[in-house]
């Protein structure tokens, strides 16, 4: 008999989830495993369901719990296909029956039965998630900013709330900034900044103008700000560290600098080099770890895109709001102040370091900058508003922290940490 159609999707889908909750692991990782021999149409279901199921678990969790006479286990099964049902149903706009359908030969005997008598309790009473995701309260927690003002604390986390409710927009790193205006309007987007366009969510970046000629590359507007603060190279040497995916070895490059581009990944690196190649501009490729490898002299400029827990990026990859623990954290941040102390020694007198994470914890943002204030030589150089596009704002330590509930009007943008220092001497 042949296999209900879906049916293979949403295995795979309870497999992904499975893997982030209980192994801790990324979706992005997982998915190779979960979803191997599934059609492309499968593989985007089944990561589509398990994104909105860690999208919006707790609000799931709540329906769920308020249709049973006892709590379920958090990790019964029953719990865990509900989950998955009501994701295709209130996200993905599946049709009740055909959530039924898929839904319950994940489960057998007793479980199944329950199910189908929790979930047909929710569809008739026409059951409704909230405007926008709660985030988890662990994550609350650790969010929250000690010393502001509780209702715009509440607020700042409720903007970030609300910007998880959808994945975000597409946005385009331009090689010149010059052809702003030209490619915002070839492309149909707008630019938040010189040398950024931004496109509708759903873009297909594979059918766009400009990409074979090497005109653009895919990077957040936040992601983009840390090489933007370093300025123009004009033939001087920066050190990239931890560079791979590439976007601000390009960004570099395509400012002058003379770059040298460090990873620990040589499959990595390599899609550096192409893209390298595609944009037609150069950089010095260096496989290495940051931690053991020594240079040959010193350097201009170094931008260090630290390693991080990227809880940053919650809004593209829900899971990093369950998988990350205080534990994680706290190896994260052991990892960036070794970096950061290495990379300070490596800078000529009168040289720049930016130091960045797409992380919203402050064990890696903001207590990593006040750690390192005064050694090595380091003078904070401030942030200046007129650096950053509208709408964003330098601390009052001159840092800049931006979050995904900023610039909502606009799409909104990661939550990145960022900082600034001049090596002293002569």
């Amino acid at each position: 008999m042949d296999e209900i159609s879906g049916l293979a999707a949403r295995r795979a889908a309870l497999r992904l989830i499975d893997a982030v909750l209980r192994r801790g692991e990324t979706l992005d990782n997982a998915a190779h495993g979960a979803c191997q021999g599934l059609a492309p149409p499968d593989r985007g279901l089944a990561r589509a369901l398990a994104g909105e199921v860690l999208r919006w678990m707790g609000d799931l969790d709540a329906l769920i719990d308020s249709a049973t006479r006892s709590i379920l286990p958090e990790d019964a099964k029953p719990r865990a296909v509900l989950r998955l049902m009501l994701a295709g149903w209130l996200r993905l706009e599946t049709p009740p029956h055909a959530v039924i359908a898929t839904g319950l030969p994940l489960l057998s005997g007793g479980p199944r039965r329950l199910a189908h008598g929790v979930f047909s309790t929710l569809s008739r009473r026409d059951a409704k998630l909230p405007a926008h995701p709660s985030l988890p309260p662990a994550v609350v927690a650790r969010w929250s900013v000690s010393g502001r003002e509780a209702g715009a604390e509440e607020a700042r986390l409720e903007a970030i709330a609300e910007a998880l409710t959808v994945p975000p927009p597409l946005d385009l790193t331009l090689k010149e900034d010059g052809q702003t205006a030209h490619w915002a309007k070839v492309l149909g987007g707008v630019s938040l900044a010189p040398g950024h366009v931004r496109l509708a969510r759903g873009s297909a970046v594979e059918t766009l103008e400009g990409l074979d000629e090497g005109a653009w590359w895919v990077q957040d507007l936040a992601a983009s700000l840390p090489a933007r603060l370093l300025g123009a190279g004009e033939g001087r040497s920066v050190l990239d560290l931890c560079a791979a995916p590439g976007g601000k070895t390009l960004q570099l490059a395509a400012a002058g600098w003379a770059v040298t581009a460090l990873d620990l990944s040589e499959r990595r690196l390599a899609l550096v080099e192409q893209n390298l190649g595609r944009t037609g501009l150069a950089a010095d490729l260096v496989v290495g770890d940051a931690l053991t490898w020594m240079p040959t002299r010193l350097f201009d400029a170094i931008l260090l895109d630290a390693p991080c827990t990227a809880t940053g990026t919650c809004r593209r990859h829900p899971d990093v709001l369950h998988r990350v623990s205080p534990r994680t954290i706290a190896e994260m941040a052991e990892i960036q102040a070794a970096l950061l102390s290495r990379a300070a020694d490596w800078l000529k007198p009168g040289g720049r370091l930016v130091y960045a994470v797409c992380s919203q914890e402050r064990e890696e943002g903001e207590e990593q900058a006040a750690a390192i204030a005064g050694k090595h030589g380091l003078a904070v150089e401030p942030i200046g508003a007129e650096e950053l596009p509208a709408g964003l704002l330098p601390t009052a330590q001159g840092w800049l922290r931006t979050d995904p509930g900023m610039l909502a009007e606009a799409g909104g943008l990661d939550g990145f940490f960022v900082a600034r220092w001049v090596k002293q001497g002569v």
